[in-house]
């Protein structure tokens, strides 16, 4: 077979760099549109996105204000997946801001296509705390509304939407008592735990946060004012209840509260088998009267990590955390806890039984 000739050879090439720079190009692209999901792109919002604002909304009278200036902060949530740019954010001092605001738009009619979404602490996951080319809520600046504790038979708190859990534990707690579930991280407010569920390790005792509330003040898309609770607009209340903040925003809510206990035990259980993990956590959860918390989780243990934990080590504690070699390695743990008074002391025992009921490897007690 004879050769082909050079410029042949040299056309082919050139297509074949051509094609390539294209691909090469074309990947850029689209890596960078699935990284950001931005809806449009960062400079479009220097300054000319403000026109879009129907001017009506700026002449609404409130206590707080709008800001137009840092809605960055408002296009980020923690699952860090989308990015949608609000037009403004409202900082609202009182509940009656919010409801002229959405009474507001709401009368501007569906041809304004402006959006409206509560945020709290920012803790969402795929963008529902966000808002694109909408108006976004600040719920925090609702915080410094007076926390009320009532006490006797069915213990309560009547708490801001936009107030913190880490405030409520710190108020209720002067009183002796406590809400009955929690989240794991307190640092988030109320309104947004519960257009979700709010769920830690007291859920297989006492369910979910939203299952621990007996009544809210929610604002609908009507910017109406309404109390709901099982018996009083309860569609409307069981709605809201976990409803990703799709059928009004809580301005209030009323929560369950039980004695606070003085002590607790805690204990942490590594794994290095899942099946075992998971059988004793169903174990310790059908039991009865015995935790007060339990919750599993899966890490992947890095440098230190273990070493870190072992600083809370008793040192009567015969199980060194140093005998456990596992860097590297996908482990699984049982967090476990059991309240108690002093003078309840059978407690102790009762967890010691326990534990020779499972196979839990204990880190710390």
């Amino acid at each position: 077979m004879g050769s082909l000739p050079t410029s042949f050879l040299v056309q082919q090439n050139n297509g074949l760099l051509r094609w390539s720079m294209i691909l090469f190009l074309s990947c850029i692209t689209a890596r960078f549109n699935l990284c950001s999901n931005l809806p449009f792109p960062t400079s479009e919002l220097s300054g000319s996105h403000l026109s879009e604002l129907p001017p009506s909304l700026k002449t609404v009278s409130l206590e707080g204000n709008f800001s137009f200036d840092d809605v960055y902060h408002a296009a980020k949530d923690f699952g860090n997946r989308y990015q949608y740019y609000p037009l403004a954010i409202l900082r609202p001092i009182s509940v009656s801001d919010i409801e002229t605001t959405i009474q507001h738009i709401f009368y501007m009619g569906p041809t304004s296509k402006l959006t409206v979404a509560a945020r709290g602490h920012g803790h969402s996951l795929h963008g529902q705390s966000q808002a694109h080319r909408g108006l976004v809520i600040n719920m925090e600046s609702l915080q410094g509304s007076e926390i009320h504790v009532h006490t006797g038979k069915l213990p309560s708190v009547d708490v801001s939407g936009g107030e913190l859990w880490i405030n409520i534990l710190h108020e209720t707690l002067k009183y002796g008592l406590t809400p009955k579930s929690w989240t794991d991280y307190l640092h988030l407010t109320v309104g947004g735990t519960l257009s979700n569920a709010g769920v830690s390790g007291q859920a297989f005792r006492h369910g979910p946060q939203i299952s621990n509330v007996y009544e809210l003040e929610v604002v609908t898309g009507k910017g109406e004012k309404v109390k709901c609770s099982e018996k009083r607009n309860a569609d409307l209340f069981y709605g809201v209840l976990g409803g990703l903040g799709q059928f009004g925003v809580i301005t209030q809510a009323r929560i369950a509260l039980e004695p606070a206990p003085k002590m607790v035990k805690w204990i942490k259980a590594l794994y290095t088998d899942f099946s075992t993990f998971t059988r004793d956590q169903e174990h310790l959860i059908s039991l009865e009267d015995t935790f007060d918390y339990i919750e599993g989780f899966v890490i992947i243990n890095r440098t230190g990590l273990l070493n870190n934990w072992r600083s809370s080590f008793s040192p009567q504690d015969p199980i060194e955390a140093s005998k456990f070699n596992s860097e590297g390695r996908t482990l699984f743990c049982i967090e476990i806890a059991k309240y108690f008074n002093p003078n309840k002391r059978e407690t102790i025992n009762l967890v010691s039984g326990i534990h020779t009921q499972t196979n839990i490897f204990p880190m710390f007690i």
